[in-house]
């Protein structure tokens, strides 16, 4: 494992001025909230893993995760800062195939 001591930056530290959500994230973010399940989110803190199926293949696998995971916060009203491992899969499927997984769960004491 290489390790550089340097202070992360996050996403919000890299760009200036005001983002706004496009009317697609809106489009998007309203979509995925009708659609995601009811579920009880279990203790923090939390291990995600993300599967994402591309139609894309020079899609980044890191692109869908900040979105996806604000979203997934706002739905199950967690703050995803609680989230200390996370897991990310692509596999590139059919143009109309494309889809979203995730399963989130506790990690444990020994972790």
């Amino acid at each position: 494992m290489v390790r550089i001591d340097i202070k992360p930056l996050s996403v919000n530290e890299s760009w200036q001025g005001k983002r706004f959500k496009t009317e697609k994230y809106k489009q998007y973010e309203n979509t995925l909230l009708w659609l995601l399940p009811k579920i009880k989110m279990p203790e923090p803190p939390y291990e995600i893993h993300f599967k994402f199926g591309f139609s894309n293949s020079l899609s980044d696998w890191d692109n869908p995760v900040k979105p996806t995971q604000d979203i997934l916060s706002k739905k199950y009203g967690f703050n995803d800062k609680l989230i200390r491992k996370a897991i990310v899969e692509t596999e590139i499927v059919k143009k109309g195939k494309e889809y979203i997984e995730f399963e989130r769960r506790t990690i444990a004491a020994s972790d």
